[in-house]
């Protein structure tokens, strides 16, 4: 594992990247209603992106090893979508929740978050599960900081998911990021505290929890990245670049717009 600790000068474009894929959520908020298809939101985001920002939408063309080239500029899981939902003709209803995941890259770096939408009148359960998969973002993030271990921030999430009757998606992980859009460590939403790398001042990484409100189970779409819960229940996630300081943590995504962080979690 090759952990590389950010430089003063990359944490600065680092910010940069965060704030400007914090703003393109920002953005494309007051479109994310019924009747809208995901494509439209894709070419949006695109749009706003390149056009406005200057930037290179990170997930266009993206193809690691053993996958097939992307085909858009964000990631659109709708319902029982867990996540890398590509975006198509299909249209938002009222009741959808969706998870919209956008990665830039500015100056060589890349800012990665993501954020859900309820559209309309969304069920209880849709409303639980958005509400809990937050929660659990936030109490990941806060055990972040010099000396703690990325086990930490996998057993705040889980126990916290699976004590409410929901499970944790396990394939898929949050990840170190900088100048290349996945680098190490991998950081998984479950595991035991004191274990796993330990944090140190520098590092930057993803926490993106996966939350399924029926079983952990899932499987991949024909198009070769689409990923659905096997037992169709309904997944939400949400996401934010954290940097470590010398003293805890800093959100690199947060934007004007950004939920804040649920009072009771301290």
């Amino acid at each position: 594992m090759s952990i590389t600790l950010k430089t003063p000068e990359e944490i600065e474009k680092m910010r940069i990247a965060g704030q400007l894929a914090g703003e393109v959520l920002d953005y494309i908020t007051p479109f994310v209603k019924t009747g809208i298809s995901t494509e439209e939101l894709d070419r949006l985001c695109h749009d706003y992106m390149v056009d406005i920002q200057g930037c290179i939408p990170a997930p266009l063309n993206y193809a690691p090893p053993g996958y097939k080239p992307y085909p858009k500029s964000i990631c659109t899981s709708i319902n029982h979508q867990v996540c890398h939902g590509v975006p198509g003709d299909k249209l938002l209803k009222n009741g959808d929740i969706v998870n919209l995941d956008i990665t830039v890259i500015k100056n060589g770096y890349h800012g990665d978050t993501s954020r859900m939408f309820q559209l309309g009148e969304t069920s209880i359960q849709a409303k639980r599960l958005c509400e809990l998969t937050f929660e659990c973002l936030w109490l990941g993030i806060m055990q972040v900081r010099p000396g703690g271990h990325l086990g930490d921030i996998g057993n705040a999430i889980q126990k916290h998911a699976e004590s409410s009757g929901c499970s944790v998606v396990r394939e898929f992980c949050g990840h170190g990021i900088g100048a290349k859009f996945h680098e190490d460590p991998q950081v998984v939403h479950y595991g035991q505290r004191g274990t796993g790398v330990e944090i140190k001042t520098g590092m930057i990484f993803t926490i993106e929890p996966m939350i399924n409100a029926g079983k952990a189970g899932i499987r991949e779409l024909a198009d070769g990245w689409t990923i659905v819960t096997k037992d169709h229940s309904l997944s939400a996630q949400w996401e934010h670049t954290i940097l470590v300081t010398e003293t805890g943590f800093e959100v690199l995504t947060m934007s004007a717009a950004s939920r804040l962080k649920p009072d009771w979690i301290k």
